[in-house]
């Protein structure tokens, strides 16, 4: 969970407290909130991040504290937001910063605005695509010097990867937009480079793709692809969240079956 808690990326004070005592839950695993592959990846200028080594060693005594007091197994979930980026805290309002007002320009896969009346983000060009799969792994090596016990990918509520994921936010027109292939492809080059992150085991976080009567299916049958692309010892953990990385479209509730969604995903990652 994101707690918007630190300075410039740095973990702070509040980090030791909040993971500390969720580390003597007694609890197996403890996953380490959304953390930014790239300071333009946060969601908020509260955002955490691993990114460089300042970020990386602001880590390293909360962990070193953890580890000490408990056995718990530690996971790093690495993310980027796309272009839910540059936003205000959610008590807020969670809208755009402005780059006049602070903020900086979010990235996505194609020029869609998340919220009405938003300026659009930059469109990940090659170069741009590069820098963030670079960043992933950076961001992951420094996981490892940390020792984490695996990673998490996170490919929903609507930040990049996801954001390339669905239809709704990727209407590109090369290799990386239109069908579930295309789609799929830039969220699974992450994944290829699972060697490269230096840590085992990786996990993956998916959530809803789309609206309406056909999006569980649509999430199970990405769900079995990206599965079927994992490394060796890899697990995918999916997300049946009711989140479509959009802020425009609405479930009704009557068809937004968690539970038969989650046993589809399950099923199509076995």
């Amino acid at each position: 969970m994101c707690q918007y808690s630190a300075e410039n990326g740095l973990a702070t004070a509040w980090h030791m407290i909040h993971l500390g005592n969720l580390a003597l839950s007694r609890a197996g695993i403890l996953s380490i909130e959304a953390t930014a592959v790239e300071s333009v990846g946060r969601i908020t200028p509260g955002c955490l991040g691993l990114w460089d080594d300042a970020t990386e060693a602001a880590l390293e005594p909360v962990l070193a504290a953890i580890r000490r007091h408990s056995p718990i197994r530690l996971v790093q979930q690495l993310a980027h937001a796309g272009r839910k980026a540059s936003s205000e805290v959610p008590w807020r309002g969670g809208q755009l910063i402005p780059v006049a007002a602070g903020g900086w320009l979010p990235r996505g896969p194609s020029a869609l605005e998340h919220k009405q009346g938003e300026p659009p983000p930059l469109v990940q060009d090659a170069a741009g695509l590069r820098r963030v799969r670079e960043a992933f792994v950076n961001s992951a090596r420094r996981a490892a010097r940390l020792e984490v016990d695996g990673i998490e990918l996170h490919l929903a509520h609507g930040y990049l990867l996801h954001q390339f994921l669905s239809p709704i936010s990727n209407r590109r027109t090369d290799e990386y937009g239109g069908s579930l292939a295309n789609r799929l492809r830039f969220p699974l080059q992450k994944i290829a480079l699972g060697p490269g992150y230096q840590i085992d085991p990786i996990a993956v976080e998916i959530e809803y793709l789309t609206v309406g009567r056909n999006a569980s299916q649509a999430t199970a049958r990405t769900a079995g692809s990206i599965q079927r692309s994992m490394p060796p010892r890899a697990v995918t953990a999916p997300d049946a969240d009711n989140a479509t990385g959009s802020s425009t479209l609405r479930w009704n509730s009557a068809i937004a079956p968690n539970v038969p969604t989650a046993q589809l995903v399950s099923g199509s990652a076995n």
